[in-house]
């Protein structure tokens, strides 16, 4: 399915935290990618949050959450210190720049699947339980350390709070489609719905590549305990 696709990406965790906080790997010197040259004149004065998204990723993904600040990502960027200090002033304000992103992804991609009226209603459901498993095990380094310590700033924080109940009202109306289709056994939808949501986010915290299971088997797993007329 061309949605799920997009979603999968090799996360190399055997035998790691799931998070990636307690150590944090870094790559020889020689290994890292330097820091894009930029020719003489006027310094860059404005950053692009999607290519600062990118870098922060980047860092996060090879070298762990450690190895994150505003120096760093300055330097990745090719920007003064100052210029990034003016937009993101703070580890946690870079990390509400990944957040912010990954949040808009997994709305765009659940409101994609609600949009094809012309699917069934348990397929759309199916379909938001897969991408969610992919994007639980895409964000597994990532997803903790936004609940954790290290948490958003306020202006993020009020941000999450506000896509979270735009997420969370799309997969209500999936659910409630599907109970009225009698796809799924009547019961309170709001219970039910957050049941999912919870079930398919928890992925992030015990996934393990090296166990031989990949997201679209959880997924299948998934859908045979809630939906079993989805199941491919």
């Amino acid at each position: 399915m061309g949605i799920v696709s997009r979603w999968r990406v090799s996360v190399s965790t055997a035998d790691a935290n799931p998070v990636g906080l307690d150590s944090a790997e870094t790559e020889p010197a020689a290994m890292l990618t330097p820091p894009p040259t930029r020719g003489r004149g006027r310094p860059r004065r404005e950053i692009e949050r999607e290519r600062a998204a990118d870098v922060i990723e980047r860092i996060f993904e090879t070298e762990g959450y450690e190895a994150i600040s505003v120096v760093r990502v300055a330097q990745e960027l090719g920007v003064s210190r100052a210029t990034l200090y003016r937009t993101v002033p703070t580890k946690e304000h870079l990390l509400g720049v990944l957040h912010e992103r990954m949040m808009k992804e997994a709305l765009r991609d659940a409101l994609r699947i609600m949009d094809d009226q012309a699917r069934a209603p348990r397929d759309r459901l199916a379909d938001l339980v897969r991408v969610q498993v992919a994007i639980s095990v895409r964000q597994q380094k990532y997803l903790f350390v936004f609940f954790g310590p290290g948490w958003l700033p306020e202006e993020d924080f009020q941000r999450w709070r506000t896509w979270r109940k735009d997420y969370e009202d799309i997969w209500l109306r999936a659910v409630t489609d599907a109970m009225a289709a009698g796809d799924l056994p009547e019961d309170d939808p709001v219970v039910a719905t957050r049941l999912l949501i919870g079930m398919t986010l928890w992925v992030a915290r015990w996934y393990r590549e090296s166990e031989g299971r990949n997201p679209e088997d959880i997924a299948e797993s998934a859908l045979r305990l809630v939906l079993p007329q989805a199941h491919r």
